[in-house]
Parts: C-alpha cells; structure tokens; sequence
C-alpha cells in the first residue's frame, strides 16, 4: 500500500472527523479510500453512458408521449419496489 498525505483546510478536516466520530467510518484512510472508490464507479458507470448518448444520433424535442413514457417506467419500478419490500 502506498502512503499519501493530503493537506485539508479546517472545515474540511472537521467534517472528516465528524464522520469518524458519527461512526460512518472507523479512519480518515477509510473514508477517503470510500471516496475515492466512489467516485471511481461513478466514472466506470457514467463514461460509458454518455458515450453511448453521444453516438445515439442528433437530439429530437421531447414530446408529451415521450414524457408519459417516462412517468409509466417511474411509476412501474416504484410500483415494483414496493412489491419487493411487502414480498
């Protein structure tokens, strides 16, 4: 493993330690390894998305069907999650 030391201004060191003393994490190495992998999968998750936004063709108007599809999809996973948290 590979030490590293980061230099935080004071807000940013007390909201660290906050964490630490509200239980979220056990060390400060801990909470900016979570960080860090976050915002890694973040990345891995959102690249390829936009990529593929990006060579799906030329944006068209939102219509109001297009709007309805959306709100159908919403309220189906809702609806499916809530099914799976009664089941």
């Amino acid at each position: 493993m590979t030490n590293l030391t980061v230099s935080l201004p004071e807000a940013l060191t007390a909201y660290l330690q906050e964490q630490i003393a509200a239980g979220h994490y056990d060390t400060a190495d801990a909470y900016i390894q979570a960080l860090i992998q976050q915002d890694k999968a973040r990345k891995e998750h959102l690249e390829p998305l936009l990529l593929e936004g990006l060579a799906s063709g030329e944006a068209t108007p939102m219509t109001s069907t297009d709007w309805e599809t959306i709100r159908a999809a919403v309220r189906q996973n809702h609806s499916d999650s809530d099914s799976a948290q009664n089941g």
